[in-house]
């Protein structure tokens, strides 16, 4: 059956679309009734009668691969030296303090308007490391998963598809430290961990839009015990399912693993688990050179949080070694000190430009467009840390999609080559972004999302509590 004998009430005809192969002409879009793609058929011979037709070029949605919801409320806040050395350790303080004030309204409301403005810039899947579970005082809500609950929730009405990650928060430190007043809200052991999954399982079951896995905090917030029975526990109800991990953010924790553990952290997690391509280890700044062989080599995704970790001062992660060793990464918004894919694949490159003193270090004989190639990495990276079927213009995957503005003047009159290198690499005002869909559904339209007034009002509702 050819494409203009089928029948479709879900299918969208583009000019152009980046296919895993590239840019490509007259491409045919159809997807079924749980949104996933059936058929995307390039060079499309005839348009199906009805069939409606993109507004411009057509780019899969990029996931997030890593996100602190609440977070998003406190940006811009924490822009002042608190002490003589401020650092990522004195931000963390500060971020404490304000993790005690959310409630679960709050909660909502923060990661509510977070979605919608990732959706905004064509993210169109989140990782949701979620590690604020209690109550200010330690004690568990009557539903353990109350506060998990309502991120998932936001997730569900604002459109974006989710992999919710909770998080296994134990220790303040390496040696099984115990744990600090500040974080409380977060303690859980292996076992009420993996009894909160059941409870979010059973009330927002698994689907084409959602998936869950785990997240051990950190190394320094874990022990190889409590780590082990986390991942037997995983297993025997969601074999495979995706394992997120902080790790070899600061070079603090570095000194303080190789003190106590005897290595550093990315080695120490590689020689005693099977670390492939479920795991995300997000940030991995600080690692040496066998470090990033042996990382590329696991099929393990690094996940990169530019935005934040500039911020944060953390450091520069070694993208250029990374990538000639064929490693795998992603990108996330991470604090969401800024929401935006663009920026994030910016600054992995600038960075290695300061570095080296050079133009265009991350492109490849392969691939001489730079942003092309951290794109299409970035895509495969998020696609793989999700956990779902996302991150590709093929049947079998999530029918999500971006449609840029093709008067946009960071791509009107280019060539269609060099139009991802304006998307990423220009700012011309606002975002060139004009549509978004994820599971075949126009969640953005016009640089609009549905419930963005509604929204934004609540967030607003929500700071100002948070401020008081």
């Amino acid at each position: 059956m050819t494409e203009s004998t089928r029948t479709s009430k879900h299918a969208l005809f583009a000019d152009y679309a980046w296919l895993p192969d590239g840019w490509r002409r007259n491409v045919l879009l159809e997807w079924d009734a749980d949104g996933t793609l059936t058929h995307v058929t390039p060079d499309a011979s005839a348009r199906m009668a009805g069939v409606p037709r993109a507004a411009g070029p057509v780019l899969p949605g990029m996931p997030n691969l890593h996100s602190h919801a609440f977070q998003r409320a406190m940006a811009g806040l924490t822009e002042y030296r608190a002490n003589a050395t401020d650092n990522f350790w004195s931000w963390r303080d500060l971020m404490y303090r304000f993790a005690a004030k959310i409630t679960p309204q709050g909660l909502a409301a923060v990661a509510q308007w977070l979605y919608i403005e990732m959706l905004k810039a064509g993210y169109t899947s989140v990782c949701e490391f979620h590690y604020v579970h209690h109550m200010p005082d330690g004690n568990r809500y009557a539903n353990a998963a109350e506060l998990a609950g309502q991120v998932v929730e936001a997730a569900r009405t604002s459109g974006i598809g989710m992999t919710m990650l909770p998080v296994l928060y134990q220790y303040s430190g390496f040696g099984a430290r115990a744990p600090n007043a500040d974080q409380r809200r977060f303690i859980n052991t292996p076992e009420s961990l993996l009894d909160l999954l059941g409870k979010l399982r059973d009330a927002y079951p698994e689907s084409a839009a959602r998936r869950y896995g785990v997240a051990p905090h950190s190394l320094r917030a874990v022990s190889e015990t409590s780590l082990r029975s986390l991942l037997d526990g995983l297993d025997q109800d969601l074999p495979g399912a995706p394992v997120h991990i902080h790790i070899a953010e600061q070079t603090a924790e570095v000194d303080a693993c190789l003190e106590i553990e005897g290595a550093r952290p990315v080695q120490w997690l590689l020689d005693r688990f099977a670390v492939d391509s479920r795991w995300c280890l997000v940030h991995a700044t600080h690692v040496d050179a066998q470090e990033t062989r042996d990382l590329a080599k696991s099929g393990a995704v690094a996940g990169l949080c530019l935005t934040t970790e500039a911020n944060l001062g953390d450091g520069i992660f070694p993208a250029h070694t990374y990538l000639d060793e064929q490693g795998r990464f992603g990108v996330g918004s991470d604090s969401h000190i800024g929401v935006d894919w663009r920026a994030e694949l910016r600054l992995l490159e600038y960075g290695q430009r300061l570095v080296r003193r050079q133009r265009n270090v991350l492109a490849s004989a392969e691939a001489p467009f730079v942003a092309d190639r951290l794109f299409g990495a970035a895509l495969d990276g998020g696609a793989h840390a999700t956990g779902r079927a996302v991150g590709a213009l093929r049947a079998g995957q999530r029918a999500d999609w971006l449609v840029l503005d093709a008067e946009h003047a960071s791509i009107a009159e280019h060539a269609p080559d060099a139009w991802l290198s304006g998307v990423v690499f220009c700012e011309h005002g606002e975002t060139p972004i004009r549509d978004v869909y994820t599971g075949g559904v126009k969640v953005v339209d016009n640089r609009r999302h549905r419930d963005e007034e509604r929204a934004y009002a609540q967030y607003r509702v929500a700071l100002a509590e948070l401020l008081r």
